[in-house]
């Protein structure tokens, strides 16, 4: 794209290739992108909240994933048109921040478009329409730190956090189970948290699957779990005390690094050559027994030969374990990782209490367990399920639930939720945009329709009636002066969240309102677009 001027020196832009371009410019090109963004967010919609649907996608090779997960739907969606792509964008950073509320973010950021379409159509000028969004969120923030608890936990007392886990996971495919799984996500955040940090490491936390058996069978694991089998069936399955070498060196003799060719023409050379060969196998075993060794953890395969060695020496080993399982085995058992034979001793060594072979079922399936390790930071959730897809949406629903222990364990504030936060922002917004001037108090207006989307939504989708829920609620909480008032998604019989035990982190929520306000503010923005012609 170029500038240039005409006889009379008006500025006109030459744009390459403008054959194969196509521009869209000023309100169309703004109503554009809202539709592509609202587009997408409505796809979400009908997902948010404890009766939220699931979506069926499919990939290119036929591989098929059943899940309400906002930012996995939308990662699986292959969403082509820019601005669609920026909600992708705007879920991602959800999940990577706080690991719950993906869809919600993307239906509060769909909201606000819409209601800056009215305005733009009313002719005010989007900037002032994002100024005004942002002058609301400020207010909405502030407001949510005035509705926010604290609450107290400790490692006797874990209810809070099982209350606010099990709100996560009610909306996921485990909530027949949510309980159960609530428990497991907040022992196993609680078991590798520094409470005097206020840290934790999501990373000494591995929720691993097997499929067989039915949700209700997964099971914590206060030590590590890997899916692999001992390298001969006739090793012992069960080993007490163990002391483990964690080896990344393969258990085979060395090869030349250039290329090479042996000529073997007599009998008696095959033999020496054998004998070398048996004599480096012999001292790899010998170097790993007197270190004190009773079970080697190996990066690498190694080959019949060594295999059957390791066996009659009543070495147990395991072999083909990835990298980031060895890293974590090092971290739970104490034990260093070691990368030559020759530097192995008893000082390395990981120390676990048992170590044993797990089998599923009538299959042959079987994998290791190793429990008490000496520096029992690591746990492993083992997760059980019908089917592949069910698995792999367990581990995604364990993933948002253990974001959200993490979250609390860092800040222990929450808010209520059901959509009663969302109300009373709402309401805070309306009530200070009165006291503005200029044009923004209409967008901050807007802005407080669209928190509305949220509460509306999570009526819609429980099946009930949703502006009529809507209204009752939000007349509620003014005459009672009571924002822990929501949805009544359940059908318990109350609105009030606090006797419901619907719990959403602070963080969180103002996490999801900031996001969707900074990702409507640069959709506002754009008010030319050059693309090829196939732009919609």
């Amino acid at each position: 794209m170029s500038l240039a001027f005409d006889e009379y020196g008006r500025p006109f832009i030459v744009i390459k290739d403008a054959e194969s371009k196509k521009r869209v410019k000023g309100l169309e090109a703004q109503k554009a992108n809202i539709l592509a963004a609202r587009t997408v967010a409505r796809i979400l919609r009908s997902s948010l909240g404890p009766k939220g649907m699931d979506k069926m996608l499919q990939s290119p090779d036929g591989e098929l994933t059943i899940s309400n997960d906002g930012a996995t739907i939308l990662e699986q969606m292959e969403v082509e048109n820019q601005i669609g792509r920026l909600l992708v964008e705007l879920s991602r950073s959800q999940d990577h921040e706080i690991g719950d509320g993906t869809t919600g973010v993307v239906v509060l950021a769909g909201s606000l478009l819409e209601q800056a379409e009215v305005l733009l159509d009313r002719g005010m000028h989007p900037i002032r329409v994002a100024e005004g969004f942002e002058m609301a969120a400020k207010i909405a923030h502030k407001t949510l730190d005035d509705i926010s608890e604290k609450f107290e936990f400790s490692s006797e007392n874990l209810e809070p956090l099982i209350n606010t886990c099990m709100t996560t996971l009610s909306s996921k495919i485990v909530n027949r189970c949510k309980r159960d799984m609530a428990e497991y996500c907040v022992k196993a955040v609680m078991a590798v948290a520094d409470l005097e940090r206020r840290d934790v490491n999501l990373d000494l936390i591995k929720v691993e699957g097997k499929v067989g058996g039915s949700i209700e069978d997964t099971s914590l694991v206060y030590g590590i779990v890997i899916d692999k089998d001992m390298s001969h069936p006739q090793m012992p399955k069960n080993i007490e005390d163990a002391k483990i070498a964690i080896l990344t060196c393969p258990f085979e003799p060395p090869k030349p690094k250039t290329k090479h060719k042996v000529d073997i023409d007599t009998v008696e050379k095959y033999e020496k050559l054998h004998e070398t060969e048996q004599k480096y196998f012999t001292d790899m075993i010998k170097q790993c027994k007197d270190s004190g060794a009773n079970l080697i953890i190996c990066q690498w395969g190694f080959d019949d030969e060594a295999n059957h060695m390791l066996y009659k020496n009543d070495l147990p080993a395991v072999r083909w374990v990835g990298g980031v399982e060895i890293e974590l085995i090092a971290m739970a058992t104490g034990g260093r990782i070691v990368p030559r034979f020759v530097e192995l001793e008893e000082k390395k060594l990981g120390k676990a209490g048992k170590v044993k072979e797990v089998s599923f079922g009538t299959t042959k399936d079987s994998m290791i367990v190793i429990e008490d390790c000496a520096n029992s930071k690591a746990v492993t959730i083992l997760v059980r399920g019908g089917n592949r897809m069910i698995l792999e949406e367990t581990k995604r629903s364990l993933h948002d639930a253990l974001c959200v222990a993490r979250n609390l364990v860092t800040d222990n504030t929450i808010v209520y939720g059901g959509g009663s936060a969302e109300i009373a922002c709402s309401l805070a917004v309306e009530a200070a945009a009165d006291e503005v001037k200029g044009v923004e108090q209409y967008a901050m207006r807007a802005f407080a329709e669209a928190l509305d989307a949220i509460p509306l939504a999570l009526a819609e989708n429980s099946g009930l009636a949703p502006i009529e829920s809507l209204t009752e609620v939000k007349a509620q909480q003014v005459q009672e002066s009571n924002s822990r008032l929501g949805i009544d998604c359940k059908d318990e019989g109350t609105n009030d969240m606090k006797v419901q035990n619907v719990f959403e982190t602070l963080i969180g929520k103002k996490q999801q309102m900031m996001l969707a306000t900074q990702v409507v503010k640069m959709i506002l923005k754009i008010d030319d677009v050059i693309t090829p012609s196939g732009y919609a």
